[in-house]
């Protein structure tokens, strides 16, 4: 997978090496892989491309569960961007997490559309922002967007994870406006949050008369 190729395509054909690396086991739909295995087969694109599978599945509205198996180690790996690693490193308790093949497959299904979207409409542009110092600012409001995913209320999944998943395609892209539209998304998100926590807060200490 070190070719110059798209995002959508290299999703297509790491679901393809899974598919394949699960066969030999006669479990081909109902196997799955872990993230140290995907890890492996990103090669230089790691950091961006592993960030892009992780925020995926955590994209679709109302689904719990996935999000909360890969928010953390996507929360983990957004840290290690914001100290400067140039390759991501999963400790041994997130590397053995799973994911289906099926999962992988349905991602790259779904979500090819949109990335192929992003590809048509990305180009390297503002790279200063997809490269050291200001890659370690995107990666601490990578961090903090990854965190939200853990809130658990309805849809505080999909939007933080939207964002992500935009910086990260415009971090493969060298793409700095993007890098932009997806921070302005995620910061939106998380104002909207803690204004909306202080609301509730407020509403509490009035009814209790404090």
């Amino acid at each position: 997978m070190t070719r110059d190729i798209g995002i959508s395509e290299r999703l297509d054909l790491l679901a393809a090496q899974a598919a394949q690396t699960t066969e030999g086991n006669g479990d081909r739909e109902d196997g799955s892989v872990t993230l140290a295995w995907i890890l492996e087969q990103l090669n230089e694109r790691a950091f961006g491309l592993f960030l892009v599978i992780l925020a995926l599945p955590c994209c679709i509205p109302f689904l719990y569960g996935v999000p909360q198996v890969v928010s953390v180690p996507l929360m983990f790996v957004s840290l290690q961007l914001l100290v400067g690693r140039s390759t991501p490193w999963l400790p041994a308790r997130f590397a053995a997490r799973t994911i289906s093949v099926q999962t992988l497959r349905s991602l790259s299904d779904r979500a090819g559309p949109w990335l192929r979207k992003l590809e048509l409409f990305s180009r390297p542009r503002m790279t200063a922002l997809t490269r050291p110092p200001a890659e370690r600012i995107v990666g601490g409001a990578l961090v903090l967007f990854s965190a939200s995913i853990l809130v658990p209320l309805p849809l505080t999944n999909s939007v933080p994870a939207v964002a992500v998943a935009i910086i990260a395609g415009a971090l493969l892209q060298r793409d700095g406006l993007f890098v932009l539209l997806g921070m302005l998304l995620g910061t939106a998100w998380i104002a909207s949050l803690i204004f909306a926590g202080a609301s509730l807060i407020s509403l509490i200490r009035t009814w209790l008369g404090m």
